[in-house]
């Protein structure tokens, strides 16, 4: 061995110094290249340097001039697209490499960034193309920033990082990466992975302790091996013996997340031989099917299928997952008749539960049918692992079985076959006239029943609600007159949980309000009614919807409200036409924490909303945001501190005890607000499947962001000022901790976004329940 190392190490290093020669004619400043098929080329004309052709658009970069079909193997700026016209420009400056498009009179980003003047350029026939100053001295070079691929003579040092493409033909940046860690360790990992631990690479050379400055090398006679900054052998990868010194060699992660090293003959009949690849099972990769979709060992390229119950986004890009082919419905009593539980034995995903019981595969399916939370569990050592949509990571485990709970179908319609068809048209004719007399005498008897029932009805609702209208000190209409100003309840502007709001003119004024019908008048329905005419009837506020009537007249029950010209938070925020402001923004989330806090906290009974989201957020002529929709409120007594209640809210803003069976308190609130926050942060919804896989779960996203200093990412191209960035996310990451002890209050949090109070930085909200260390709540969260 020790012979082996003293062999290898002279040799790299006179590898890395020839690399480092000009051997070739020098591109002088001035020099350029247009889309006409000029190039650069190495002395031997193995290398090539230019504007390449990708789809529609053009692309520079480095490619083996002399292997056919070409094989690109550095690309600049590769999530750059340049304009495939003839009058883009590249021009060799004395401040580097620079993309002139002259149909728009600017530049694209640098391709090169150096702190002194350059020289000359050279294409080496190394591969490596670098820029010199006078002394001859190299100041940059393409080896110093791989994109997918290294060759023969070339390092990947300590902190560096290979990234795929997105396919053999779109050389922008893909889904998998393989990083050359500080801990000596060299690993792959999906792109932008949860964490940069061995749990989420899905490959690794378990060299953990080998220390700093260990770099990747590839030899000119293929050895693929790593290399300590002594010239320490720490280990040989291929573990192959040597080969041929008469082939060209290349190290690319492709974009299926697999890494392959390639070998060329450069005669003109070869083609690339694949030499090592990492790992063997082409279902490894993690993520390689997208969200919702998992690997299987067969032919097709990418080996992916849907779950149950889900169809792919892109039928011709699978890799991109799959999405939902049946409607979802509320959470409500009676889901097992919505719902059905579907088998795939042998399949597990990422590891992510939100509860984890010790329950047998038939209770573990019951437990996720039962639960509306639940969309997913996995059954695995007599353990249920319930999880929510999207999944990641799916793949094959003979150990584990995957329960998806999937939308029953409406029944189809049965055929009958031709020789019966006379015999049923007789039978239908028959029946129908029996039937027919039949209805007619069961409609005489119902019409009589209805009188009776209503005459009654009404009388018990006002027997009832003795002194209910007199309580409340709102305009009452009757129907008659809320019929006349929607013109029949025909102009629709928005339709809740419980009714359908109108838009509609009073005759007295012609004033504009809204005007909400609910489609129930007994159980909650009627609750409803009587929860917010008590309750919205004594709030005065400028952040709350105001009740200016009601109409309780027979059956009836409808509220009037102020019209907001604005529409909703929802379609304000997430429309196509541009982001809101940023101020704007802001303002938008203290008017809606100020409501809360009312609620909360200023009103003469405590209110719960228990529906905070965008739809139920209003917006006025003046953009001031307003709370509506009481409908969901559950009140509390002054003595009460929280209660049990059913599910109530709507799916991806209700707080996790909604679904612990827990007591609800205003935190449940917090939590909904929290997510409301993130979301007018980043003008998105909180799940958004058509974006980067990292970036569907926004608390995810933000978290990730937050902890890479990465927080320009979530609003774009505004100019923010990054700390008021880090302010409003830290605020909105501690509203959504999985534990109601851990959230602020409103008045924490009012006094939060005013500026008054130091923030720290919060946990993981996605890791309360697997980290007993973060339950206990800090002296800061103490009002």
């Amino acid at each position: 061995m020790s012979a082996t190392l003293i062999f290898l190490l002279p040799f790299t290093i006179f590898s890395i110094f020839a690399a480092a020669q000009p051997r070739t004619s020098n591109i002088s400043l001035g020099s350029s290249l247009y889309p006409n098929n000029s190039q650069w080329l190495s002395n031997s004309g193995q290398f090539a340097f230019g504007f390449y052709r990708e789809g529609n658009d053009l692309a520079i970069g480095i490619w083996f001039e002399k292997i056919q079909p070409r094989t690109i193997i550095w690309t600049a700026n590769r999530d750059v697209k340049l304009p495939r016209s003839n009058d883009v420009q590249l021009l060799l400056s004395d401040e580097g490499i620079k993309v002139i498009l002259q149909d728009k009179q600017g530049l694209s980003p640098p391709i090169s960034n150096i702190t002194e003047p350059v020289a000359w350029a050279s294409m080496l026939d190394s591969g490596n193309f670098v820029l010199y100053n006078s002394n001859a001295k190299i100041i940059w070079q393409s080896f110093d920033a791989p994109t997918d691929t290294i060759l023969s003579g070339q390092c990947l040092l300590a902190g560096r990082n290979l990234v795929s493409s997105i396919s053999a033909t779109n050389h922008a940046t893909g889904r998998f990466q393989l990083s050359m860690q500080h801990d000596g360790n060299l690993l792959q990992y999906p792109v932008n992975p949860i964490s940069t631990t061995p749990q989420y690479a899905y490959w690794n050379t378990e060299t953990y302790t080998a220390g700093d400055n260990v770099s990747l090398n590839l030899d000119h006679n293929g050895q693929l091996y790593l290399l300590n900054s002594t010239g320490f052998y720490i280990k040989n990868i291929t573990n192959q013996t040597q080969l041929s010194d008469n082939r060209v060699y290349r190290l690319t992660i492709d974009f299926d997340g697999i890494l392959r090293l390639f070998s060329h003959s450069l005669t003109p009949n070869d083609s690339w031989s694949i030499e090592y690849s990492s790992p063997s099972d082409k279902c490894a990769p993690l993520g390689l099917c997208g969200l919702n979709a998992y690997c299987v060992p067969i032919e097709e390229d990418p080996p992916c299928l849907c779950l149950p119950g889900f169809v792919f986004i892109d039928q011709d890009q699978k890799d991109l997952g799959c999405r939902r082919n049946f409607s979802t419905v509320d959470c409500a009593n009676k889901i097992e008749t919505r719902y059905s539980m579907t088998d795939l034995d042998g399949l597990e995903w990422e590891d992510n539960p939100y509860s984890v019981l010790t329950l047998n595969e038939t209770a573990c399916k019951e437990d996720c049918l039962r639960d509306c939370d639940c969309e997913v569990a996995v059954h695995k050592d007599n353990k249920c692992r319930k999880q929510r949509f999207p999944l990641r990571y799916g793949r094959t485990d003979e150990t584990a079985s995957t329960l998806v709970k999937i939308g029953i179908e409406s029944s189809g319609t049965k055929t009958v076959s031709k020789g019966r068809n006379k015999q049923l048209q007789t039978d239908i004719f028959i029946s129908g006239v029996a039937m027919l007399t039949f209805a007619l005498i069961i409609l005489a008897i119902t019409g009589v029943v209805i009188y009776r029932y209503r005459v009654w009805g009404y009388k018990k609702v006002h027997s009832a609600n003795g002194g209910f209208v007199e309580d409340v000190t709102l305009r009452s209409y009757t129907y008659v007159e809320l019929e006349k100003a929607t013109k029949g309840f025909t102009d629709e502007v928005g339709k809740g949980a419980f009714g359908t709001v109108y838009k509609g003119v009073m005759s007295n004024g012609g004033r504009v309000v809204a005007i909400k019908k609910l489609e129930k008048v007994v159980g909650e329905g009627e609750r409803e009614f009587q929860n917010e005419v008590n309750a919205i009837g004594r709030t005065h506020h400028k952040n709350l919807v105001k009740l200016l009537g009601y109409c309780h007249d027979e059956s009836n029950r409808i509220l009037v409200y102020e019209y907001m010209t604005n529409g909703s938070l929802a379609d304000f925020l997430f429309r196509s036409d541009g982001r809101p402001a940023w101020e704007e923004r802001i303002g938008i989330v203290l008017n809606v924490a100020q409501g809360i806090l009312y609620l909360h906290e200023e009103c003469e009974t405590q209110i719960i909303h228990c529906d905070i989201k965008p739809e139920n957020i209003l917006m006025s002529e003046r953009k001031c945001a307003k709370l509506s929709d009481f409908g969901l409120a559950k009140l509390l007594k002054s003595e009460q501190t929280g209660t049990h209640t059913g599910f109530r809210g709507t799916r991806g803003y209700v707080a996790p005890e909604w679904l612990r069976n827990m007591p609800i308190t205003v935190k449940a609130d917090v939590y909904s607000f929290g997510v409301v926050l993130l979301e007018i942060i980043c003008c998105r919804r909180s799940v958004y499947m058509d974006i980067p896989e990292d970036e569907v779960v926004l608390e995810n996203w933000v978290y990730h962001c937050l902890e890479a200093d990465e927080l320009h990412k979530l609003v774009q191209d505004e100019e923010v000022d990054k700390a008021k960035i880090g302010r409003m996310i830290k605020i909105g990451l501690w509203c959504i901790q999985y534990e109601p002890s851990l959230r602020p209050s409103m008045k924490k949090v009012v006094l939060m976004l005013e500026g008054t109070v130091e923030i720290p930085a919060p946990p993981n909200p996605d890791s309360q329940s697997q980290h007993p260390e973060f339950l206990t709540p800090t002296e800061w969260l103490t009002d």
